[in-house]
């Protein structure tokens, strides 16, 4: 939880430095800092000593996705950039689960220092690979026809005037809702109550419950692509999908809480399916960022709205303690009315992005001459014109 507090907590002054200085540069001190991170969680023989491991790595961790995303607009054309970002958030999930194994065979083989020590490695050459082949952008050939790096950009203005610009423009605050909304009960069953639930709330063994979460990791493995597809294919339905991808991950819950007794087995795995899909859906959020901010800001918003997700998180996770607190423990009926705290939360954050979409396309007519009809109106005309035979 510490490692997510600061994870969470470090997404603006990251962003904020990757505008500053460029992705490459906080990429690679990421790097050394899950390095360090590891290399002391190995030698730790203390809980103070384990907390500072710990916060190394929340910070790396922090540098590196952020770090990431920032790189994709710079060298992949605007139809494939959310693409890239759901491959990006893919890839991530596939080295967790690759890495798991091992780690974990070595963790029994060799024991706790040899393990945390060859993570360490790992992060270090990551590093020395960002140093040698990552890049901000691509090449640019100058007047004289040289080849150089383009500098990133950086405008001069203050700290504080800079995040103000960009919480200013209600797009930082769409993807904020976004990030927020669709991702928030995903994380909350993935990082900590997902196999509490599955083997109390809703009594499954201990196979099935890890059968159901790697049916959930799997899911998302999917649905990323497909929604980085369609959300370059479909820029101006972006909150539509984003609010499709709340409503396929609040039905099943709305449908299981209201079952008196445990859910049947298939219907769980419909639960984890949709719960899934959350975690891509989050990714539109960087999408607004990308196509409505500046470049030399584009790593401070992307910060703010990755703040979203994981202070949904937080909050449905404490929400969640409280109400098993208030039922004196782990129980069917406990979990029941635990899980239903998530409903006011997703609530809060549809009106948010209903809000925000307003404001964003009030300002897209008004700067740009662009008016977006709502979805409703174009699927009607559409019908229509299918009904009616003509092209």
């Amino acid at each position: 939880m510490l490692q997510l507090v600061v994870y969470a907590g470090l997404q603006i002054p990251v962003g904020v430095l990757i505008d500053r200085f460029g992705p490459r540069a906080l990429l690679i001190f990421g790097s050394a800092l899950m390095f360090l991170g590891q290399f002391a969680l190995a030698f730790a023989e203390s809980v103070p000593s384990g907390i500072v491991a710990r916060l190394l790595l929340g910070g790396g961790d922090a540098m590196i996705f952020a770090s990431v995303l920032r790189t994709i607009p710079s060298w992949f054309p605007p139809d494939r950039a959310p693409l890239m970002t759901q491959l990006t958030g893919m890839l991530g999930q596939l080295g967790q689960i690759a890495s798991a194994i091992p780690f974990a065979w070595a963790l029994h083989s060799f024991g706790w220092r040899p393990a945390f020590l060859a993570a360490s490695f790992v992060s270090l050459f990551g590093a020395l690979a960002a140093v040698l082949f990552v890049r901000n952008s691509p090449l640019r050939r100058t007047d004289t026809g040289s080849l150089r790096v383009v500098a990133p950009e950086f405008d001069g203005a203050p700290i504080t005037e800079r995040i103000k610009a960009v919480w200013a423009h209600p797009a930082t605050r769409l993807g904020m809702a976004t990030h927020f909304t669709t991702s928030f009960s995903t994380m909350t069953f993935a990082m900590m109550w997902g196999f509490p639930y599955l083997t109390v709330g809703q009594a499954l063994t201990g196979p099935q419950a890890s059968a159901m979460m790697t049916l959930f990791a799997i899911t998302s493995l999917v649905v990323g692509p497909m929604l980085g597809i369609l959300t370059g294919r479909h820029p101006y339905r972006r909150s539509n999908m984003a609010i499709g991808v709340v409503a396929v991950t609040m039905i099943p819950w709305i449908v299981i809480l209201a079952l008196p007794s445990a859910a049947p087995l298939w219907l769980v795995a419909i639960l984890m399916i949709c719960i899934a899909v959350g975690g891509p859906g989050s990714a539109i959020g960087f999408d607004f960022a990308r196509t409505f901010m500046p470049s030399h800001r584009l790593g401070t918003a992307t910060g703010v709205i990755n703040t979203g997700g994981f202070t949904g998180a937080l909050l449905a996770i404490l929400c969640i303690g409280v109400v098993l607190d208030l039922f004196g423990g782990y129980s069917f009926e406990a979990f029941r009315w635990a899980m239903a705290a998530q409903l006011p939360i997703a609530l809060l954050g549809l009106l948010a992005i209903r809000h925000t979409r307003n404001q964003v396309r009030a300002r897209l007519t008004a700067e740009e001459g662009i008016e977006v009809e709502p979805l409703v109106v174009v699927i009607a005309r559409r019908y229509r014109t299918w009904r009616d035979g003509r092209p």
